[in-house]
């Protein structure tokens, strides 16, 4: 099958990738990371597309005179803020606190890679279907770019959407596939607690907040473990809990942030008013205000499994079906999934931990680093899809 990188586009995606590395970008503000992408894009004879925020893009390759359905293949192209704190490299983050510590850099370079050797076939009369490339912004700003991106019609003609995530428990070389949910549904929760505070020599006078404070944390989630089936994996874990100033000092304000994850889609959709139900009844018994901001984040990624079926097609035509396992669901989130809410589509995860590194890298750690053969695969892995979905 065609479609395999040559040695010099090989050079040029990893040296890519590196600049991208040492030049990250938050969500919302990817300008120099769009500008580059689109300049390779133009130099390759293509006409990529600024997203109407300003940042990130699409770019279309092949004949859509048919009205044939396109596949889309994406990638997220923001980092992190977090510092980088690699030492033995030379492409460490120039930005102090940004890191590309979630592998977007490298989906960046596939998708891109991908597209320069798709617009190489498609010059060949080789491209069986239209091809969409998508570049979008902002997928760790919850509720995620995605849902900007598709306001702006970025689905518009697509047919099916695939995409990749690094995955460090992976080995190079290989991808994991999953059906059905492969992500977590991920939701902010921001809790504001008030009542009159006191002395604490006379506990019985006040609203005790940091009593009650510590009950939310501890008595809420046990509540929810008996309001939701089990198999859902609705579990609220705290990130934050501010309140006091002094010893002997009961506060008149406390403030809990945390995240609502879920494995299941529709308690995910019930979660809201049973999470308000829990709080409030858990502080109602201090005589505690709340205040409690629930902010909607993202659904779990359901892989379609038509989707999946031409991830494992591709990847088996590369290199086998060695090169394939079984992945579970991660109680990560991932604004893909908004994506999957319009059109089927899969995503897979990308194996980049080099083989035999025993180091136990993670994602969103600043250490995080990967081997950059997955560069090749990810890259080969659109192509043959994009072959093989033109092809029944």
């Amino acid at each position: 099958m065609p479609g395999t990188l040559s040695d010099d586009l090989r050079a040029e995606l990893i040296a890519f990738r590196r600049d991208l590395h040492m030049h990250p970008e938050l969500g919302n503000q990817e300008y120099r990371t769009t500008a580059a992408i689109k300049d390779r894009l133009e130099k390759a004879g293509l006409r990529p597309r600024v997203l109407p925020l300003g940042t990130g893009l699409i770019c279309d390759i092949g004949d859509r005179g048919q009205g044939v359905p396109m596949l889309a293949l994406r990638a997220d192209i923001d980092a992190l803020p977090i510092p980088d704190t690699k030492t033995k490299v030379p492409y460490r983050s120039t930005v102090p606190d940004r890191a590309h510590a979630c592998g977007h850099d490298v989906h960046t370079t596939c998708v891109l890679g991908a597209g320069l050797v798709l617009a190489g076939l498609d010059r060949q009369g080789l491209l069986p279907r239209p091809v969409r490339l998508l570049f979008q912004p902002a997928e760790e700003v919850l509720p995620g770019g995605a849902t900007d991106a598709v306001e702006a019609g970025v689905l518009e003609g697509v047919g099916r959407i695939i995409g990749v995530h690094c995955d460090p428990k992976v080995d190079v070389g290989k991808i994991g596939l999953r059906i059905g949910p492969i992500t977590s549904a991920c939701d902010r929760l921001e809790v504001a607690l008030d009542g009159p505070g006191g002395h604490t020599a006379r506990p019985h006078l006040t609203t005790d907040l940091v009593t009650a404070s510590a009950r939310i944390v501890t008595d809420v989630p046990a509540l929810l473990s008996r309001r939701v089936d089990a198999r859902a994996g609705l579990a609220v874990t705290w990130g934050r809990l501010t309140t006091g100033h002094a010893p002997n000092v009961i506060p008149q304000h406390a403030e809990l942030s945390g995240t609502v994850r879920c494995l299941d889609l529709e308690s995910w959709r019930q979660a809201p008013d049973l999470v308000h139900s829990a709080i409030d009844e858990v502080a109602g018994m201090y005589r505690a205000k709340t205040v409690i901001d629930y902010i909607r984040g993202v659904p779990p990624v359901v892989n379609e499994a038509e989707s999946i079926g031409l991830l494992d097609a591709a990847m088996t035509v590369r290199r086998g079906s060695y090169a394939i396992e079984d992945t579970e669901q991660s109680l990560g989130g991932e604004d893909f999934s908004w994506y999957l809410e319009q059109v089927p589509g899969a995503m897979a995860r990308l194996g980049v931990r080099p083989v035999g590194d025993a180091r136990g890298l993670d994602l969103h750690r600043g250490n995080f680093d990967v081997d950059e053969e997955a560069i090749t695969v990810g890259v080969e892995l659109f192509t043959a899809s994009a072959l093989l979905d033109g092809n029944p």
